[in-house]
């Protein structure tokens, strides 16, 4: 068998992308020793209630410009064209069609690893990818119970949790920002604060 890479999936609403989503792409790549990071906008979230979601086509030029130069990082329409409603199973059976000589890291939060027992089909999307957790450090640690999930998952997700970086900014916060004349630089890449700017994005978020 040849080399396979290693590819990480940071999927999201990037509703913007902002500094926080960069950090952890970046923690994942080092601490896994991942070949790229590939952002996966959601067309629909199926968890959350979708509000001041912008139009895929637009969130998409913000990761772009995000991005941009940025070699490890690289941006991943699959669920926009798609359509729908994201869901994690359908995505990582299309990318490992697609990607036949890769093994996938889906990266997530330590919020996001107590609620995997709620995802769709979540027995056949394990097998799929490995989900690498990173943990803020706030709460106390995670215990397999409260996974809720058959043996042997709870304990293999839980070794692939590691301490993430302090970053407290949300892209709600940053919207909330916005709407209320406040700077967002430093929460968001340049690019990012720019292009919000010039097409007057999140005005009517409150």
């Amino acid at each position: 068998m040849g080399i396979r890479n290693k590819l990480g999936i940071l999927g999201g609403s990037f509703n913007p992308i902002h500094s926080g989503h960069l950090m952890l792409a970046q923690g994942a790549l080092e601490t896994y020793e991942l070949d790229l990071v590939l952002f996966m906008p959601c067309a629909r979230p199926p968890h959350k209630d979708p509000g001041m979601l912008l139009s895929g086509e637009v969130r998409m030029e913000m990761l772009e410009a995000a991005l941009e130069g940025d070699l490890r990082f690289e941006t991943c329409s699959l669920e926009l064209d798609r359509g729908g409603v994201s869901y994690a199973v359908d995505t990582l059976r299309e990318l490992t069609d697609r990607y036949p000589d890769s093994d996938f890291y889906f990266i997530i939060g330590d919020d996001t690893l107590v609620e995997l027992h709620l995802w769709r089909h979540i027995y056949d999307l394990l097998p799929l990818c490995t989900f690498v957790t990173f943990a803020r450090g706030y709460d106390d640690p995670i215990r397999p119970d409260m996974l809720r999930l058959d043996a042997p998952w709870p304990e293999r997700l839980l070794s692939n949790v590691t301490m993430g970086r302090r970053f407290e900014v949300s892209s709600s916060d940053i919207r909330h920002r916005v709407a209320e004349g406040m700077s967002i630089r430093y929460l968001v890449p340049d690019a990012v604060d720019m292009y919000i700017t010039e097409h007057h994005l999140y005005l009517g978020d409150r």
